[in-house]
């Protein structure tokens, strides 16, 4: 799980601190690959070698709504909704990570890593890591 304390304006000029939670489980990650001709991983490679950042975006912003949810009070769910999801991508808190994510290779590394189950990690750190480098350049 990725947990992010960001601080941030919302649209009536007051400061917020408000910390937001992304996590995708490994039925989620097979729906995103079934969905995709060859695998997310593949359909990630074609638009590398097209060097198309445009559709790499595009899938990252996938990743980061379709991974952001909430804790539920007694912790046993991680709620996610399109509602939820929708609400999150219209706050400035939204705005400010995902700016830093399609950014910065490094973070965007970083936050895939996290939203993963551990056991998926190695396959994400050697298929996905040089994909968001490309990005960067």
């Amino acid at each position: 799980m990725y947990t992010r304390t960001i601080t941030y304006k919302d649209f009536n000029d007051v400061e917020r601190k408000e910390t937001f939670h992304f996590n995708l489980n490994k039925s989620e990650i097979t729906d995103m690959e079934g969905s995709y001709e060859g695998g997310l991983s593949t359909m990630l490679q074609k638009i590398i070698d097209a060097k198309d950042a445009t559709k790499i975006i595009k899938v990252f912003k996938e990743l980061l709504l379709k991974s952001y949810g909430e804790i539920s009070d007694d912790g046993r769910r991680f709620i996610k909704s399109k509602e939820i999801s929708e609400a999150f991508s219209q706050t400035n808190a939204y705005d400010i990570l995902y700016m830093e994510l399609a950014t910065d290779a490094k973070a965007a590394t970083d936050f895939v890593n996290a939203i993963i189950p551990s056991d998926l990690k190695s396959v994400v750190e050697k298929e996905m890591a040089p994909k968001f480098e490309v990005i960067e350049k």
